[in-house]
């Protein structure tokens, strides 16, 4: 084993050894396993059976990081991506009354895309178009955007007729439980503590059980049916005008978070060369949008990258092997349905507020002394969550983009990609 393994992932060239990536993918699975929990919730608000999009999750996340590990040899753990499976659920299912069926198939087609622009000069010219500034709104409003659903799951924030929202009732177990959950994972985060968010939901669960709210149903069992969700994209119904502008906010967000990610990641993992390269980029790029289209027969939202991926860098992972491990573990998880059916919405709500917070750790990097640069940015974080839409949110920030450049006669700054997408918005406004 130890001679193939050498082969595949350059063990010894990287200064690593089958046990220190064994360690190091354990930690990176711990970290992110909480999504095999949360995912299903979201993605059977839409319709979905939760056993099947249970299994659907974990062998997604498995092709995803056994594809990363051994064709990039990058230690990056994949998944089904926060924010955009709640994009998927409330927004493209729930608001505009597509089928959860039609929805995987902007979801494919949105991962055709990506792959597309993973091959061809289209990712560079898609990188220098976007704004630094807006790039950063596209995470930050995507991070409001599931910090308000979780408050919501939570019972945190309640509909209020007066004024939309109130404070939630804290009489309630389950509101209390949540707030607990997620001071819990912010502590045990605090402390670095490995698997924090995953303990965060395991223990209110437990609290739930122990209340009498839970019924504890087992830990083990054989893996649900995936039929009822597997291979049943629709792509001919997401061939819409209207789907546009949802399969374009698919693409820029993955795109842009994936890339982010991956970059932080190689600067962790010392991937990246003197010259600012990063060794592989191109294809940990074309591993990670292949799976978002695999991803799409599994009946999941887009699959990216997972930033959660330098926990298991920071405990020695420095190849692909690392990557593999985590596939495996997800393989592994499978069996732990009965475990992920008795989980409650307001158990998960604490991680949802928590990875929430995290993703607006970027605005840090928004460039706070140019105003044309930033009032578009903050118009697209702040109506992102507002208008309970990643895509019009995305679009009512381009749309002041342009105009604010415009007015103030900074036109040269418009990239080729701003003015398309204005186009592109624009028509999803006037004539859909």
């Amino acid at each position: 084993m130890g001679p193939i393994l050498e082969k595949i992932f350059k063990l010894e060239s990287h200064n690593t050894t089958p046990l220190k990536e064994f360690v190091a993918g354990f930690t990176t699975f711990i970290t992110m396993a909480y999504i095999i929990f949360v995912n299903p919730q979201l993605m059977s608000a839409s319709g979905m059976d939760q056993g099947a999009a249970f299994v659907g999750t974990c062998l997604a996340a498995a092709f995803a990081c056994i594809a990363m590990g051994i064709y990039a040899n990058w230690p990056v753990g994949l998944a089904p991506g926060m924010g955009l499976n709640a994009f998927f659920t409330y927004n493209v299912v729930n608001e505009m009354g597509y089928s959860w069926e039609v929805a995987l198939g902007a979801v494919f087609l949105a991962g055709v895309l990506f792959v597309i622009m993973s091959v061809t000069p289209l990712r560079r010219w898609m990188l220098d178009s976007i704004p630094l500034n807006l790039r950063i709104a596209m995470g930050s409003g995507v991070g409001l955007f599931i910090g308000f659903i979780g408050l919501k799951s939570g019972g945190l924030i309640v509909a209020n007729e007066a004024n939309f929202l109130s404070l939630g009732d804290f009489t309630k177990p389950e509101t209390l439980l949540s707030s607990l959950g997620f001071l819990l994972i912010a502590i045990l985060s605090i402390r670095k503590v490995p698997g924090a968010i995953i303990l965060g939901v395991l223990s209110v669960t437990l609290g739930g059980i122990l209340l009498g709210l839970v019924q504890f149903q087992g830990v083990l069992a054989l893996p649900p049916d995936i039929a009822p969700t597997f291979m049943k994209l629709d792509i001919m119904g997401a061939l819409d005008l209207a789907m546009i502008s949802v399969i374009m906010s698919f693409l820029f967000v993955n795109f842009f978070d994936t890339t982010g990610t991956l970059l932080g990641v190689a600067n962790r993992a010392k991937l990246v060369g003197q010259d600012g390269s990063a060794a592989g980029l191109d294809k940990a790029l074309k591993a990670d949008s292949t799976s978002s289209v695999v991803g799409a027969f599994f009946g999941c939202a887009p699959v990216t990258s997972y930033v959660e991926s330098s926990a298991g860098i920071e405990a020695g992972g420095r190849t692909g092997l690392t990557a593999v491990v985590v596939g495996v573990f997800f393989l592994v998880a499978v069996f732990f349905s009965p475990l992920a059916a008795i989980v409650p919405a307001y158990a998960t709500a604490g991680a949802l507020i928590y990875v929430a917070i995290l993703m607006l750790g970027g605005m840090e990097k928004l460039n706070w002394s140019d105003a044309t640069e930033l009032i578009p940015s903050l118009i697209m974080i702040v109506m992102i969550p507002l208008t309970f839409s990643i895509a019009n949110g995305i679009a009512l920030g381009f749309i002041a983009y342009v105009s604010i450049k415009i007015a103030v006669g900074d036109l040269k700054k418009i990239s080729s990609g701003a003015w398309f997408l204005l186009v592109v918005f624009l028509a999803k406004f006037i004539f859909l």
